[in-house]
């Protein structure tokens, strides 16, 4: 059934782009849909900029205070709470009330949070403000996704969600810059982000508000939502593996690795060197990827990258404690899984309707959070207990995934066998 739906819903979208977008043999978005995608992708970039932000600047302002690690970490799990808590609930009001006003109440909570943090410097009250800008945040990138997918050509859907990556990771990196500011003033880089959040979310009323596709979605009470889950789970189950692996990866890179790093003998020099070249990697090959799945296919695409990923963690592993041979590993690493996030959300959009784009973009966001607060503990047990696998467990996720992307193409090849005979 399904298979016919996404074939011809494809087969509409194509027809209906190349009459929008067609002009002298040229495909290309017109103006207002230009201005709405990169007003999109800038609340994205500031949305990465205040995640990166607040990972450090607490991290420094509680260890300051003399709070122990574990409960620092603890803490900085607030946000994924947020999104795995408002995830089942994000659908209705998108199908109710449009895109434009989600994304709005989310910019909205997350730039007010960010303005309350120097009200009250206490633990709990910032772990909720903690929660409230991760149910913020899954407003904002469920939103912006869904209805970037929604508009994109399959031919530049790739570079669209590449486009979307990199603008968040680069927001992402920028962000812990304002960790200095602590220095001079502890609430200072809270009001600059707050403030840098609401000059962005500003941009959003100048957009006509849009619906997702209704098709045949049924219901849109929780009940409904969940039975599109499962829908999604049945049909693209395996798009939702790179998102998780994404976050399961970056969280234990950012969270494990310093602990690995120094217990190994490695200078805290180093590993300030090692590390952002895994995310300057992601960040200079983000867009070449997203082109070239375009032309050669998501799960061709997706299948290379995560081999050419486990292969540089395996050698990271085995190079003990070179810091030249982990700048390089992680370097071409990020090249190759820093952009299974936006690969994954694509090749989620190649395999459904548009129906159930919504749903499918909620699931993307809950395997990434699921991933980033299962890094850190997969993690610290493996460097607890067995100190060297840290970068083979790493490794044996990656080549598990490309395992089910094999599986995956095997079984779709047979079921389309089956079905053309």
């Amino acid at each position: 059934m399904y298979s016919k739906i996404i074939y011809v819903s494809n087969s509409i979208h194509e027809n209906h782009a190349y009459r929008l977008y067609s002009q002298s043999g040229v495909l290309h978005m017109n103006i207002s849909t230009k201005v709405r995608f990169w007003i999109l992708v800038c609340i994205v970039a500031i949305s990465g900029f205040s995640q990166g932000m607040l990972l450090p600047l607490i991290a420094i302002i509680f260890e300051q205070d003399g709070l122990s690690s574990a409960m620092n970490g603890i803490h900085a799990t607030g946000i994924y709470i947020g999104i795995l808590i408002a995830s089942p609930f994000m659908e209705a009001p998108l199908r109710k009330y449009g895109y434009k006003p989600v994304i709005l109440f989310g910019g909205f909570i997350v730039g007010m949070a960010l303005l309350l943090f120097p009200l009250w410097p206490q633990f709990w009250f910032w772990f909720v403000l903690r929660l409230l800008i991760g149910v913020g945040d899954q407003m904002l990138h469920f939103s912006t996704q869904t209805w970037i997918t929604s508009f994109s050509t399959v031919e530049r859907r790739g570079r669209n969600i590449a486009i979307y990556g990199l603008f968040f990771s680069l927001g992402f990196a920028i962000g812990p810059a304002m960790s200095s500011l602590v220095e001079i003033n502890r609430s200072l880089p809270f009001i600059i982000s707050g403030l840098l959040t609401f000059a962005t979310w500003g941009f959003v009323f100048l957009l006509k508000n849009d619906f997702p596709d209704h098709g045949e979605v049924g219901t849109t009470s929780i009940a409904g939502t969940l039975h599109r889950f499962k829908q999604v789970a049945k049909y693209a189950w395996v798009a939702f593996l790179p998102p998780l692996c994404y976050g399961f990866l970056e969280a234990s890179l950012h969270g494990n690795f310093p602990i690995y790093a120094l217990r190994n003998g490695i200078e805290a020099s180093a590993i300030a060197l090692i590390l952002p070249a895994f995310s300057i990697g992601a960040i200079v090959f983000q867009l070449p990827l997203g082109i070239l799945s375009d032309k050669y296919g998501r799960h061709r695409i997706l299948m290379i990258v995560l081999f050419i990923g486990a292969a540089c963690f395996i050698g990271s592993g085995l190079s003990g404690t070179s810091s030249l041979w982990l700048i390089i590993s992680f370097f071409i690493a990020g090249m190759a899984v820093g952009s299974t996030f936006s690969l994954g959300i694509s090749y989620m959009t190649d395999l459904l309707p548009k129906a159930l784009l919504p749903a499918g973009n909620i699931m993307c966001g809950v395997a990434f959070s699921i991933g980033s607060v299962s890094g850190p503990a997969a993690g610290g047990l493996i460097i607890e207990f067995f100190a060297q696998g840290f970068f083979y467990i790493i490794s044996m996720l990656l080549l598990s995934v490309f395992m089910s992307l094999w599986v995956f193409s095997i079984v779709s090849k047979n079921k389309n066998q089956a079905a053309a005979t």
